[in-house]
């Protein structure tokens, strides 16, 4: 029996959107811990820690996340390991956004003048110590904006997961489809809260982004 595409309908994908939003933040957080990893391996001054970083960057950014998905979900059960979707999916984001993180870290903290390093390393301070009192704040605050708006690229990636089976927006977007055959009505009202996440946080990024155009014009005349 074809059901009318209505107000329930409508609160199903908006509850589906939460596991969107957790799968977001999940692979925000651990992206930011591998990104963290990698950006300080990239610019170590060790370079077989500098190849370890540069391959496995290559490596997640040169393959589709569709793919990635597919071997975190299908090829670890090969191994006899038992992954459910959220597990296998939660593990593809996390690579995913700390290769991509891992690299915006990277140009930020190569950005920063070479006369802050060498400041620092004349008050005695290692390499760790370098990054952590003097060039990391700094390159943190250039690093926010392009932050902020690879999350929403993130938010969009999760609609992948459906293809493993992971029931978030987009697969509940498609089951309500396939009850209603009202794709026009379901997928538009799935595009619009996808907007409805994602406004919000490009917003963010952009004013990020002047705030510290305004602030690098500021430094200038100083």
């Amino acid at each position: 029996m074809i059901r009318t595409f209505g107000w329930n309908e409508i609160w199903y994908l908006f509850f589906a959107a939460r596991w969107t939003i957790a799968l977001s933040l999940m692979a925000f957080t651990g992206g930011i811990v591998g990104g963290l990893l990698i950006a300080i391996l990239r610019t170590s001054p060790f370079r077989p820690l500098r190849w370890l970083a540069v391959g496995f960057i290559q490596l997640v950014q040169a393959t589709p996340l569709l793919m990635q998905l597919f071997i975190w979900y299908y090829g670890i059960n090969l191994f006899g390991l038992r992954v459910d979707a959220w597990t296998a999916v939660a593990l593809g984001m996390t690579f995913y956004a700390s290769a991509f993180f891992g690299e915006i870290w990277r140009g930020a903290l190569q950005a920063i003048p070479k006369t802050q390093w060498e400041a620092s390393a004349a008050l005695s301070l290692n390499y760790l110590q370098q990054l952590r009192y003097v060039i990391a704040p700094q390159a943190l605050r250039m690093s926010l904006p392009p932050t902020v708006g690879f999350l929403v690229q993130i938010v969009k990636s999760t609609s992948l997961a459906a293809i493993v089976g992971f029931t978030e927006l987009t697969k509940a977007g498609q089951l309500i489809n396939n009850a209603t055959f009202s794709p026009l009505s379901t997928f538009g009202m799935v595009a619009l809260i996808y907007f409805v996440i994602c406004w919000p946080l490009s917003m963010t990024a952009r004013s990020l982004e002047r705030r510290l155009d305004v602030l690098h014009g500021h430094t200038r005349r100083l």
